[in-house]
């Protein structure tokens, strides 16, 4: 399945995206705001794709001027996160790769996932993070009408280093609020 707005498609992602994807996630500088190591190799990458990022509802995000990949995000269904109550709640994860940022992709296809997981997938809520550092995450979050609900620490690394993950949430009731 793929989702569209006016200036991307949402489609699942290919081993054939792996070169791609390599380019983006070597930058150590990205991963300090989200879970996994930089990418070693284009193998690296493929393996990544093939046993992670190619399941349901995880989507490349593909700029339609020139089809390239300049985000992903994924709607984690409630077993899967870490968040959810029961299986009318998901949760958002969302990268942007460092040369895309600040062209309002993430909060475009954001509230195209958010539009499907309302209308199409009949959820209740939808959950959303980011580290206390990440303002840009924040921003994204603030711009989809998420609101706060709590924070967690979390220890995240072999450094045993302790990262505040501040936790919102965006109801149904709340979502068709805002999109009338």
């Amino acid at each position: 399945m793929s989702l569209e707005t006016s200036r991307l498609l949402m489609r699942p992602w290919d081993v054939n995206d792996a070169e791609e994807l390599y380019e983006y996630a070597k930058d150590p500088t990205v991963w300090p705001n989200c879970w996994w190591k930089p990418h070693t190799s284009v193998e690296n990458s493929r393996d990544i794709i093939r046993d992670y990022l190619n399941v349901p509802e995880n989507y490349a995000i593909v700029n339609k001027e020139n089809s390239w990949i300049v985000w992903s995000i994924w709607l984690v269904i409630w077993k899967e996160s870490k968040l959810c109550a029961d299986d009318k709640e998901a949760e958002i994860w969302f990268w942007i790769w460092v040369p895309h940022q600040w062209k309002w992709y993430v909060t475009e296809a954001t509230k195209e996932l958010l539009r499907h997981a309302f209308d199409d997938l009949w959820l209740d809520k939808v959950w959303c993070g980011y580290y206390e550092w990440n303002d840009k995450s924040k921003r994204v979050q603030e711009k989809c009408w998420f609101s706060y609900r709590y924070n967690i620490d979390h220890i995240t690394n072999s450094l045993g280093q302790i990262k505040n993950e501040i936790v919102q949430c965006l109801s149904l009731d709340d979502w068709r609020k805002f999109n009338k």
